[in-house]
């Protein structure tokens, strides 16, 4: 069988070239297709009313502030329960430390009498008067409120600020020996 140049005999080559030679075409139209409807609106659809994104803006920045607003309560409240939490603590590290404060005044009273005794008269006037003190300053910080001893303190500070840093001084030097000797004693 000879196949003659001019003619070209038909194979399955010839079918597989024609099929490759479709699919690009469907696929051109396909596209178009899609891309046409993306551009126009369909028929009796107004085109405003197509591409209105806009009024949705407004209604998300108000659920955005109305979000932002539940936020903010939140926080408030959270806040104000972080404060009220941190009153009560401090009301009864008040009284803890006025308890304690007028019983250091009440063995430094009744030593008074051992000093007398023991050293002399003189020393144990200076035990009372100290115990004296100590009791009026227990006396305060029973019947002031936190609030009220947190602005003496600031007044405090803004008079005297330099007792204020050195009083702060000493207190962190107390703490400190204090951690030091437990971690010490745990050794």
């Amino acid at each position: 069988m000879a196949v003659d140049q001019d003619k070209k005999p038909t194979t399955s080559k010839s079918s597989t070239a024609k099929a490759t030679a479709k699919k690009p075409a469907t696929k051109k139209p396909a596209t178009k297709r899609t891309a046409a409807k993306k551009s126009t609106p369909a028929k009796g659809v107004n085109a405003k009313k197509a591409t209105s994104a806009k009024p949705s803006a407004p209604l998300k920045a108000g659920a955005t502030r109305a979000a932002s607003g539940k936020t903010a309560n939140a926080t408030a409240d959270l806040k104000e329960r972080a404060i009220d939490k941190a009153r009560s603590t401090a009301n009864d590290g008040k009284a803890k430390a006025g308890e304690a404060i007028s019983t250091l005044s009440e063995m430094i009273e009744n030593s008074a009498k051992t000093i007398d005794e023991n050293v002399g008269e003189k020393y144990g006037n200076y035990a009372r008067s100290a115990a004296d003190s100590i009791s009026s300053f227990a006396e305060k910080i029973n019947t002031k409120d936190v609030d009220e001893m947190v602005d003496d303190a600031r007044e405090f500070v803004r008079k005297k600020p330099a007792v204020a840093i050195g009083a702060a001084a000493v207190v962190g030097l107390i703490v400190a020996r204090l951690i030091k000797s437990g971690i010490d004693d745990r050794s």
